[in-house]
Parts: C-alpha cells; sequence; structure tokens
C-alpha cells in the first residue's frame, strides 16, 4: 500500500494551501502584487501537471491524491476566476466564467454518477480536456497579471484565451455528455443514499 504522505500528495496540499497566498496577493495594494499573484497561480497550474506525473511515475497513485487532486485544481480555479470577475465586472466575463465553473460541476457529478453505476472511464479526462484546461490557465494566468508587457496587451489577450476557453470548455462538456448519454438515456441508477429521493 502506497504511503499517504507521499511527495505528489504533499504537492497536492500545497495548491489548496497557496489559495489564501494568491488570494493575499491579489488585493495588496503594492507595485508588484499582480506579478507575485500570477507567480503562485502559475505554480499551482505547474504543480497540477506535476503531482499527477509524479504520482504515476514514481507509483504512488493512492485513493486521497486521486480525491483531492481534482479538488485542488478546481478550488484554485474558481477562486481565481471570482477575483478576476470581481476586477471587471463586464457581462462577457462574469458569462465566461460561470460557463467554466459550471462546466466543472457538471462534470464532476457526471463523474461521480458514472463511478457509481461502475462507467466512469467513459468520461475519463480526454485530449480535449486537457487542451482546454492549458488555454485555461494560460488565460487566466494572463488576466491575473493584467498588465501590457513590452508593448504586448496581455489583459485583452487573456481575454481573448478566456473565450477560446469557454468555447473548448463547451466542446469539451459536449463530448463528456455524448459518451455518458447511453448510461444517462439507460436509466441506470448509482445506489441512492438513505433520505435521497
Amino acid at each position: 500500500m502506497n504511503p499517504i504522505y507521499n511527495l505528489p500528495n504533499l504537492l497536492t496540499v500545497l495548491r489548496i494551501a497557496l489559495i489564501p497566498v494568491f488570494i493575499l496577493l491579489f488585493y495588496l495594494p503594492t507595485p508588484w502584487a499582480r506579478e507575485a499573484a500570477t507567480a503562485v497561480f502559475v505554480l499551482a497550474a505547474a504543480t497540477d501537471w506535476l503531482d499527477g506525473y509524479l504520482a504515476r511515475r514514481m507509483q504512488l497513485v493512492t485513493a486521497l491524491g486521486a480525491f483531492l487532486d481534482p479538488v485542488a485544481d478546481k478550488l484554485m480555479v474558481a477562486t481565481a476566476l471570482v477575483l478576476v470577475v470581481q476586477a471587471d465586472t463586464a457581462i462577457a466575463m462574469a458569462v465566461s466564467a460561470s460557463v467554466i465553473i459550471g462546466r466543472e460541476i457538471t462534470i464532476s457529478a457526471l463523474r461521480e454518477w458514472m463511478a457509481g453505476i461502475g462507467d466512469r472511464t467513459k468520461v475519463a479526462v480526454s485530449e480535449v480536456g486537457k487542451f482546454k484546461t492549458a488555454v485555461q490557465m494560460t488565460a487566466i494566468s494572463l488576466l491575473v497579471y493584467r498588465n501590457d508587457l513590452w508593448g504586448i496587451p496581455i489583459y485583452q489577450f487573456g481575454q481573448l484565451l478566456l473565450y477560446v476557453a469557454v468555447l473548448l470548455t463547451l466542446w469539451s462538456m459536449t463530448v463528456y455528455l455524448r459518451a455518458a448519454w447511453p448510461s444517462l438515456r439507460g436509466g441506470a441508477t448509482a445506489q441512492q443514499r438513505p433520505g435521497e429521493p
């Protein structure tokens, strides 16, 4: 049995611990605050890839890690999107953030339900989902950084990438729902908890 306190799991816990640091830096009234907040977000995104890679490479995959890894990822992304929208209350930004967060909730619920009926492999992470995540993380990093760099309008480029991420989000959600549709249409039900309808 693999130990719970291994390097991949510690990296996942670190990603969760970085969330309050990220929030503090985002609002810190200093000239370097946005750069620091961006660095923390990029670090968190890097550990998202690194902990999974190390867990597989070192054969340290644990139930705790499998649970915490997607939770840590979604917590950081949702937090960053909320902060970005709070700083820019444009409708397009709010809708984009809502679509991305809504998709994460929908797919998480779908995977839980599919796991309950023994069909989780049908909604495993796809290449479209991985590409969506890469574009989304890049977009959020640029939106957090916000300031122009070497004459490049970083924030506007981040907005454009965010809209691309929204399209990829809807596409990947459609892929997952189509894969799960035979099970959904078939009427199979996961075991209900006491008190659930």
